[in-house]
């Protein structure tokens, strides 16, 4: 479930976001999830790809900043409700969310895989586990 993310200084011109994934499919990895905040100058980048520290690497090589962070790969029920029963258990533990986005729904197992970053993910996992809750196999 405490995954690895590539989290991405990303310039807000015109075609970066572009080079940015170009760098990393030429690098045969393959991006998993992805999520940008902005802001005036720049936007952060943070995706999930199965080969995280090579990613981090390449980036690096290539002048852009990069850096490798944990995360918590959740399957919630896809459900009315399904996330807030994740997020009232995080709260009711006192574990705060400090940022959070969706991966991939997986009709199968009618699931949503959510990423979020929390002030202590090896007790929220613990906590998450003792709950039933698991992480997707297919995320590295």
């Amino acid at each position: 479930m405490i995954i690895k993310q590539v989290s991405i200084f990303v310039e807000n011109r015109r075609g970066r976001l572009a080079e940015i994934t170009g760098i990393i499919a030429d690098a045969g990895i393959n991006i998993r999830a992805l999520s940008i905040a902005e802001t005036t100058n720049f936007g952060l980048l943070r995706i999930i790809v199965d080969n995280p520290h090579e990613a981090e690497r390449i980036l690096r090589e290539k002048g852009i900043a990069a850096s490798v962070t944990r995360v918590l790969a959740v399957n919630v029920p896809d459900v009315p409700g399904g996330l807030h029963r994740l997020l009232k258990l995080l709260s009711e533990h006192n574990l705060s969310v400090e940022y959070m986005y969706h991966a991939l729904i997986n009709r199968e197992e009618n699931t949503a895989c959510m990423v979020l970053r929390v002030d202590n993910d090896t007790l929220a996992q613990q906590l998450l586990t003792e709950n039933g809750y698991t992480g997707p196999s297919y995320i590295n």
